[in-house]
């Protein structure tokens, strides 16, 4: 099966596709925020560290979700809709077996982990103990979910991502305030509703997977190109999470209202970013098809529609936040305290959206060119010289949760100006079934 190349309709139909997907996640996290908010900030702060946490152990599978992506949709592009499932397969064979080592390693070494991320907040880590050991198991589930959305992106199968991930995190946002509240679970019941998503969705796509009807089985050449890639996005994610690890850190040693605070803020950050993502995702598929397909004047100009798209939709959701900065705290905490630190992090969470959607519009395109080695590069960089430094500096010299901001506003920004130079250039513009692995 050959895909439709038409400029507009594939586009909007994988953006909106991906919206919703990418959407389920983020809001059923920001209802379990403000379930567990209103057991008071130790709580909130305890899902704060321990989410972060949880974040930093799901390292291992970054490279299944974007990679799986472009590499399903060069074969795609290329005629061959088989090879491109078959990179499915190895994706989820990966997940499986990546997602019980993580979960594992996350049961033996979570203690001290989390003990370096409270620091001296002995509450905010008995409570993030809690909650982490509970979720952790659901680490096998996400990575399957993360293949799964990879390869179905990859063939732009629209429906199917849908259905599954709107189903499983549908029954556990209804979950959750009855695990916390009625049952009486309190924090694990929100951990125990995190579970239920993440297995629910992973055994729904290995479902779907097997309705392909094409096996099991996989070569170690898929297995190793799928690898390689995997480095250089593995690499890019550490750079993320240590610096969001670090800017974690340094909210929950300025105090419990601190580290509450910057917990609704990543999150809310999260669900725009994810949701900006969705023009991206769209762009990873139809760029890697063009590619694939031999056509690099159409994977140029989808790259430039979609930066437009990601800037006005930048302007849109920073608009937004902006004119939520009264109201929205409020359904997160009833903390007077907790809500003043919010609102002093609100500049920068509405001011830097459209710089941000602009940057991950590009990010999709460079990870659908298979431009993942550069992309590693510069996202070490930035957090590197940019966002660890800021946030260590507020906590040296008191700036507060808006120094930690400031300091993920650069790391936003510099990135931008790397991606923009990258993307002007032609170096990404690569045709072919395949790219090879970690070409800069």
């Amino acid at each position: 099966m050959t895909p439709t190349r038409g400029p507009d309709q594939p586009f909007y139909r994988l953006a909106v596709s991906a919206f919703v997907v990418l959407a389920a996640e983020p809001t059923f996290v920001l209802v379990d925020t403000a379930v567990v908010g209103h057991l008071g900030a130790s709580a909130l702060a305890g899902l704060g560290i321990g989410g972060t946490l949880m974040s930093l152990v799901a390292l291992i599978g970054a490279f299944l979700d974007y990679g799986t992506t472009a590499r399903s949709a060069r074969w795609f592009g290329a005629g061959d809709r088989p090879a491109a499932v078959d990179e499915g397969i190895t994706a989820t064979v990966l997940a499986l077996v990546l997602g019980v080592a993580a979960a594992a390693t996350g049961e033996l070494l979570g203690a001290p982990l989390l003990h370096l991320l409270a620091g001296s907040n002995q509450a905010a880590y008995r409570s993030g103990l809690t909650w982490f050991r509970v979720a952790v198991l659901g680490l096998p589930g996400i990575l399957v979910v993360l293949a799964g959305n990879g390869w179905m992106r990859g063939v732009q199968d629209t429906r199917r991502p849908v259905r599954i991930v709107v189903a499983a995190n549908a029954v556990s946002a209804v979950a959750s305030p009855l695990l916390v509240y009625p049952v009486g679970l309190g924090l694990v019941g929100s951990a125990v509703a995190n579970l239920v998503a993440q297995a629910g969705g992973g055994a729904l796509f290995v479902v779907a997977l097997h309705a392909e009807r094409r096996g099991w089985r996989t070569t170690w050449a898929r297995v190793r190109a799928q690898l390689l890639v995997g480095r250089d996005l593995l690499l890019r994610e550490v750079g993320f999470q240590a610096a969001f690890l670090c800017a974690a850190g340094v909210a929950t040693r300025m105090g419990t209202a601190q580290i509450a605070a910057h917990q609704i803020g990543f999150q809310l950050w999260t669900l725009t970013a994810l949701l900006l993502d969705s023009l991206a995702i769209a762009a990873q598929s139809l760029v890697g098809s063009a590619l694939g397909g031999g056509d690099g004047a159409l994977a140029r100009r989808t790259a430039g529609r979609v930066a437009r798209l990601g800037l006005w939709s930048g302007l849109g959701t920073g608009a937004l936040l902006a004119a939520g900065w009264a109201v929205v705290p409020l359904a997160f905490t009833s903390s007077g305290a907790v809500r003043h630190q919010v609102h002093l992090l609100w500049p920068f969470l509405a001011g830097m959206q459209p710089a941000a959607g602009v940057l991950f519009a590009l990010d999709g395109v460079l990870i659908g060119a298979g431009d993942v080695a550069f992309m590693r590069s510069l996202t070490l960089a930035s957090a590197v010289g940019v966002f660890v430094p800021v946030s260590l500096a507020a906590l040296h010299w008191h700036w507060g949760i808006v120094g930690v901001w400031a300091g993920l506003t650069g790391f936003i920004l510099a990135r931008l100006v790397g991606m923009a130079a990258r993307t002007a250039g032609g170096r990404w513009v690569v045709t072919g079934s395949s790219r090879p692995p970690g070409r800069s």
